[in-house]
């Protein structure tokens, strides 16, 4: 049987941009394959480490470095079952963040063809009896958004009352719109949230839709990260329906 041919640990740090003391430590915590010793004590690294680490990488840029080191030790312990759940919970991320950011736009698509309230004049503010007629609810719904921190009137020197400015009356027109079309609470603290940061539905919906395009960005870096974590199991022998048992690290 030939040997296989032995690389030493500063190539094969170089040929990914690490230290020699980042690849020892990738094999102290199973990202990377055991090694054997020579007799002087020596790590022997071989092409199947280099293989290894051009992996370790790619999933390093598509999942994260917690996640790669879970999935890599994972294998290289034998546990490929503990992989491929960690691989499907980074996948249910993205899909869960997709879905927040689809639920987010519909959203401001129901604040930017909503009716828009007629601000009357007023140089301190409208009070809460005068909102609840204006947004069409009633004013125990506008103290629960209150509750809940979705609104934020001021209160008037001596009588105490509620005030709301222009922009409060807004945000109270657009809790309404959103409650009526049966969006949750914490959907509706982020569309306030976005818009008491950039003050316009139009800008917010265009940085929502730049968000998408980035989470899309993500997920072809994931699948791509994937991808060559598959060839590298393949090459390994361990893509076929039977998974391993997980042996003791």
């Amino acid at each position: 049987m030939v040997e296989p041919r032995r690389l030493r640990a500063v190539d094969l740090a170089a040929s990914v941009g690490i230290s020699v003391q980042q690849v020892r430590n990738y094999v102290d915590l199973g990202v990377l394959p055991s090694v054997t010793r020579t007799p002087a004590g020596y790590r022997v690294f071989t092409a199947a480490h280099a293989e290894a680490l051009v992996v370790v990488r790619r999933m390093a840029e598509g999942h994260g470095w917690a996640r790669t080191r879970e999935v890599m030790a994972a294998v290289h312990f034998g546990d490929l079952g503990a992989a491929l759940a960690a691989l499907d919970r980074g996948h249910a991320e993205l899909d869960r963040e997709r879905a927040e950011i689809r639920r987010v736009l519909g959203a401001f698509d129901t604040v930017l063809t909503g009716p828009t309230v007629a601000v009357p004049a007023r140089r301190r503010g409208v009070r809460i009896g005068e909102v609840a007629d204006l947004v069409g609810v009633r004013t125990s719904l506008l103290r629960l958004w209150e509750r809940r921190g979705l609104l934020r009137p001021v209160r008037e020197g001596g009588t105490k009352y509620r005030l709301y400015d222009e922009a409060e009356l807004r945000a109270a027109q657009v809790v309404a719109l959103l409650r009526r079309g049966g969006y949750p609470f914490d959907i509706v603290a982020s569309v306030l949230d976005e818009l008491r940061t950039t003050g316009s539905p139009q800008r917010v919906r265009a940085e929502l839709a730049r968000r998408e395009q980035e989470l899309h960005r993500r997920s072809l870096a994931r699948l791509g990260a994937s991808a060559a974590l598959y060839d590298y199991l393949r090459s390994r022998g361990l893509t076929g329906a039977t998974v391993p048992a997980p042996r003791s690290p």
